[in-house]
């Protein structure tokens, strides 16, 4: 099986020295290609030099939401000239997040849009972070027009909220949260979507799984992802790994 990992944060420092092990270790269990978001301008560097490094690893960089004290003017400019130069898949993760106490949310707003547009000029889809701001950022998105789609990272809305993502052409992300008994609403909203309509990620190192709850997340553990999705859903396991790289490689446009 061919798996995408949509979503893996393995450039940063804390890896550095396991990168090799790490992507031996995924692509000895079949995740075969990788998505490297960006979270702020300092990190971009090593995500493209890895990308351009290894085959099957791939760019979206961004401005992420909760590091609004990272961000200046000029990485935006920087972003811009990044997204119209080739080697990007995506930008992201960008986005609103109403979770965390202190964030401007005035900032976040402005600095969503401006990548929506910068997104939106290069013909690239994004990678939204959202938390406790889905109906903001649906609204954003219509008023914007912003055509190009994406993935809506590690879905914690609600069934209805999935829906209107999916009309305005997204896919959702399904995460190791899956794994635990007590995340009902995400687990019933993973049974009740079309499977054109998802897409699978670790966000290693964070959000780790039932059975790996006192270490780091890691892309080699995405097929147990699957493997919680495929049961909910009362699906081969093949099937369920097939329709989810399709999609991916469809709203992100890697080649196969």
């Amino acid at each position: 099986m061919e798996l995408i990992d949509t979503h893996c944060h393995i450039d940063i420092q804390a890896f550095e020295g396991r990168f090799d092990n790490l992507l031996k270790n995924a692509r000895r269990v079949g995740v075969l290609k990788m998505i490297l978001p960006g979270v702020d301008r300092e990190g971009w560097g090593r995500i493209m030099t890895l990308c351009r490094r290894e085959a099957g690893l791939y760019a979206a960089p961004g401005l992420h939401p909760m590091y609004l004290a990272h961000h200046h003017p000029q990485h935006l400019e920087e972003l811009a000239a990044l997204a119209g130069g080739g080697n990007v898949v995506a930008i992201g993760e960008i986005g609103l997040d109403y979770h965390v106490p202190g964030l401007d949310r005035i900032v976040q707003q402005q600095l969503f849009e401006q990548q929506l547009k910068i997104a939106a000029k290069a013909g690239l889809p994004i990678l939204l972070h959202v938390r406790k701001a889905h109906d903001q950022v649906l609204a954003t998105l219509r008023r914007t027009r912003f055509r190009f789609g994406g993935i809506v990272h590690a879905f914690n809305g609600s069934l209805q909220q999935a829906g209107q993502f999916i009309k305005l052409g997204f896919v959702i992300a399904i995460c190791g949260t899956i794994t635990y008994d007590r995340a009902r609403r995400i687990r019933n909203i993973a049974t009740l979507l079309p499977p054109e309509t998802l897409v699978v990620e670790t966000d290693a190192p964070d959000i780790p799984l039932a059975g790996h709850r006192d270490a780091d997340n890691l892309p080699e553990h995405l097929p147990e992802v699957l493997a919680a999705l495929s049961g909910l859903r009362g699906e081969n396991v093949a099937l369920t790994a097939q329709y989810t790289t399709a999609n991916a490689k469809r709203v992100l446009g890697i080649p196969d």
